[in-house]
Order: C-alpha cells, then sequence, then structure tokens
C-alpha cells in the first residue's frame, strides 16, 4: 500500500483532535502527568504533544508544575457549568411540562452567558415552529424576555455590558435606546415578569419570569407563541408561580441564608451565581447543590 493510500484511509488528526487525546491522557487515576507520559498515553509525537500543551496552559484548561502537567481551572469551571445546568435542568423538567400544558404556548428554560440567552430546555409541539429557538440556541439578551429577566436582575455592571454591546434592532419594536433600556429593567424588577412585544422576532411574544431568591436570577423561564399577544397578562402568574416551584425545588422551601452585600446596595445570597461565564467560581464557593 502506497503512502497516499494510507493518508487517504487514515486522514491527519485535526489540532482540535489531537487536544482531545491530550485531555484523554488526564482520564487515568493520576492526577498528574509528565510530557513523556502524556505522549505515551495520547500516541501523538513528543513535538505535537508539547506543542498542544502549552497552548492548553495557556487557555487554563491544563496547568503545568514544573515537569508536571495537570488540569486546570478552566477545565474545572467549565465541569461546573455543565454539572449545573444539568441539575438545574432536571429540576425544571416537570414544572416546565406542566407550564406548557396549562397555557398551550410553548415554554423555555434559559440561562444567561455572556450577554446572550442560550437556551437549556424547549416544550413545546408542532404548532410552536413558528419560535425560531433550539436547545443550546443563542439569542442576544437585551431583546428576549428571558434575558431581560434575568438582566434585571443582575448587578449593574452587567447592564452596562448588554449596553456597550449594542441595542440593535432586530425588528421596529426592539428597545434601542440605553434610557428605555433601564426603564424596561426597572418595570421588570417591579412586576416580577419580562415581556417581549415582536422584540426580537416579528410575530412572536413572549413573558418570563427570572429564577431568583432574594439575589440575582441564575435563570428564567418563558412562555412564548405566535399568537400569545393577546394572553401573556394572564399568562404572567403562571410563569412566575413556576420559577417560584422550580427554585424551591432547587433549593428547599423555606431555606433561609444569610444575605452579604454586594456593589450597588442590593443583597446577594450564597448559591445565587455571577451570571458571566468568567465568574463561574463563585458556584464552586457559594453554591450548595453543586
Amino acid at each position: 500500500m502506497t503512502t497516499q493510500a494510507v493518508e487517504t484511509e487514515f486522514p491527519p488528526l485535526s489540532l482540535l483532535e489531537k487536544a482531545a487525546k491530550v485531555l484523554s491522557a488526564f482520564q487515568g487515576a493520576e492526577p498528574r502527568l509528565t510530557l513523556t507520559e502524556i505522549v505515551q498515553r495520547s500516541g501523538l509525537p513528543r513535538s505535537s504533544a508539547h506543542r498542544i500543551l502549552d497552548q492548553l496552559v495557556q487557555l487554563r484548561w491544563l496547568e503545568r508544575e514544573g515537569r508536571d502537567y495537570r488540569l486546570g481551572m478552566g477545565m474545572l469551571e467549565l465541569g461546573a457549568l455543565a454539572s449545573h445546568h444539568n441539575r438545574l435542568r432536571r429540576a425544571a423538567l416537570p414544572h416546565l411540562h406542566a407550564l406548557h400544558e396549562s397555557t398551550g404556548h410553548l415554554v423555555h428554560l434559559t440561562v444567561l452567558d455572556g450577554t446572550e440567552v442560550v437556551y437549556l430546555e424547549r416544550i413545546g409541539g408542532a404548532d410552536d415552529g413558528g419560535v425560531p429557538s433550539r436547545v443550546g440556541g443563542r439569542q442576544p439578551a437585551y431583546c428576549t424576555a428571558a434575558g431581560k429577566a434575568i438582566v434585571a436582575f443582575s448587578d449593574a455592571g452587567l447592564v452596562q455590558q448588554v449596553i456597550r454591546g449594542g441595542l440593535r434592532p432586530r425588528t421596529p419594536r426592539t428597545i434601542t435606546r440605553p434610557e428605555s433600556f433601564h426603564r424596561e429593567l426597572a418595570t421588570v424588577r417591579e412586576r416580577g415578569v419580562a415581556f417581549d412585544y415582536e422584540e426580537g422576532f416579528r410575530g412572536v411574544f413572549c413573558v418570563a419570569a427570572p429564577l431568583r431568591g432574594a439575589g440575582r436570577a441564575i435563570a428564567a423561564i418563558s412562555v412564548c407563541g405566535n399568537g400569545a399577544h393577546r394572553e401573556l397578562e394572564r399568562i404572567a402568574p403562571s410563569v412566575r408561580g413556576c420559577a417560584r416551584s422550580v427554585w424551591q425545588d432547587v433549593f428547599g422551601p423555606g431555606r433561609h441564608t444569610k444575605k452579604r452585600a454586594q456593589p450597588g446596595g442590593g443583597t446577594l445570597a450564597p448559591g445565587v451565581p455571577q451570571p458571566a461565564m468568567d465568574n463561574m467560581m463563585s458556584w464552586l464557593r457559594f453554591s450548595e447543590w453543586m
């Protein structure tokens, strides 16, 4: 068999595949590995393994101490985030299904990543195909009910980050002026729910409630539909109640926590995370349900 035939049958590994082989080398019992051990376990050439290790250290996915490498804080943060999302989704699922049954509309569970909402769950039927959402999909927070529900109960720094990112018009109804956006968030805090009247997509109407206790919101539950605009006010109490039930299932009913001060005068209960990915380690320090 010629060299060309061998290369055709076994194409060279991509950089991502090589990095995966390096990280997979740490699946054993030993928390620390030398370059030689990583080469042996991954099957990669020494030069390739060394180059990838340097890049993974720069990304904080690995840490280096002398000649040894170990998994870094970046991997720990991602693992904690995945664990949190899975636990949150499991706790919320029965409540999301019940909310869908009672309203007849599409139901979402979303979290915030940076200035975007990410859909962790989508409960709906064939009639909800007109709502352009999917599990794992993203939308700007400023023009979605779920995003506004979370941002309204976040710190001022995140609000400014959203505004600096640009309030670009998605439809003629999108809020694009910072002062109007601040007023909208104040209204959300007063009512405990956020509304989206075709701000992200034409014909799509939503109402969302934040998932929170006495501090910042960690997620949001929303009900959306193409023909839901006449029912949003009626549905809003059910959405608030669903979010409250999920919170109680996660943290326990009647749980009392000591609040700690946050910048700007508010309070933040232990267990309530910063919404941004950069602050993921707050889960490890304060969360009691990781």
